[in-house]
């Protein structure tokens, strides 16, 4: 069964870049079954039990056989082992299974890499519906005379420069996904391609480069709006530069000086009467 990551390349390339099925298969090396099924069912997710679950010797030993294909790739071209040496290295910690199925599973994971091999870069120019930049940001008020600090959604148009913005308790994954959901309904609709950092409620693991091991729940909502993720490389916030200057506009011309509330509904009102004036200006 294919994984959300995989779903959510379908998707994409079918609904946004028009891709034929027969196309999809021979691109992403998925069966042409499954693209059907993937785009009849508007799912962005499979699940199914085995009645019976098998036990492959290498099982046990992914991780480590990850690990040393990793290293290995990263080396230069006439240092690295070959397989036979990857092989021997593995059964050298313990591994009692066959060479061929290391052989396999090598095959298989450089397949999986070169298919997810993204940009590294982000432009500086957007086109329409091109691409949004999402980022939190923390404010201090009075919320019903306590201090508190407030976790900010930031969400920005890269082409029309046009802002969401939206207040919350927490930084968890519902209310991320929460954020997404009234900003693409207040832009009335979503970008093909959204910019993050490398926030824990969507990224678990960072690899060399812009890949990514995202958070399953985070892909499946942005194959449920077709968007393709992107993370910014650690410490380079220039590459999300737009929602970084959002926030300091937003910190600047509605949170200074320290403003009082009794709840984040009057703050959701004061917010919105504030920055009607600035939509119309940038409208204009």
């Amino acid at each position: 069964m294919k994984g959300v990551d995989t779903i959510a390349r379908v998707r994409r390339a079918y609904f946004v870049q028009g891709k034929s099925i027969k196309q999809i298969e021979r691109e992403l090396h998925v069966a042409r079954n499954t693209v059907r099924k993937i785009i009849r069912s508007g799912e962005t997710s499979f699940s199914y039990e085995r009645e019976k679950q098998p036990l492959p010797r290498i099982g046990p030993w992914q991780a480590e056989l990850d690990r040393l294909l990793l290293a290995n790739e990263g080396k230069a071209a006439r240092e690295r082992l070959t397989l036979i040496r990857v092989f021997e290295e593995l059964a050298g910690l313990g591994y009692e299974g066959s060479y061929d199925a290391v052989r396999r599973y090598a095959r298989n994971w450089s397949r999986d890499r070169s298919s997810n091999v993204a940009s590294a870069f982000v432009p500086l120019s957007f086109a329409p519906g091109e691409a949004y930049q999402f980022d939190w940001s923390h404010e201090i008020v009075l919320l019903n005379g306590t201090t508190v600090t407030v976790k900010v959604a930031h969400v920005r148009l890269c082409h029309s420069r046009m802002m969401f913005v939206r207040a919350y308790p927490r930084e968890t994954q519902e209310m991320v996904f929460d954020a997404h959901d009234r900003a693409f309904a207040f832009f009335k609709g979503a970008c093909t391609r959204g910019i993050y950092d490398n926030m824990k409620t969507a990224v678990e693991t960072i690899f060399v480069g812009k890949e990514r091991a995202y958070n399953r729940r985070f892909l499946q909502m942005c194959g449920h709006h077709l968007v393709d993720p992107v993370a910014c490389t650690p410490a380079s916030g220039w590459e999300k530069g737009q929602v970084e200057n959002q926030v300091g506009l937003v910190r600047e011309r509605f949170f200074t000086p320290r403003l009082r509330f009794r709840s984040y509904d009057e703050l959701e009102t004061r917010k919105n009467r504030v920055f009607r004036i600035d939509d119309a200006v940038m409208a204009g």
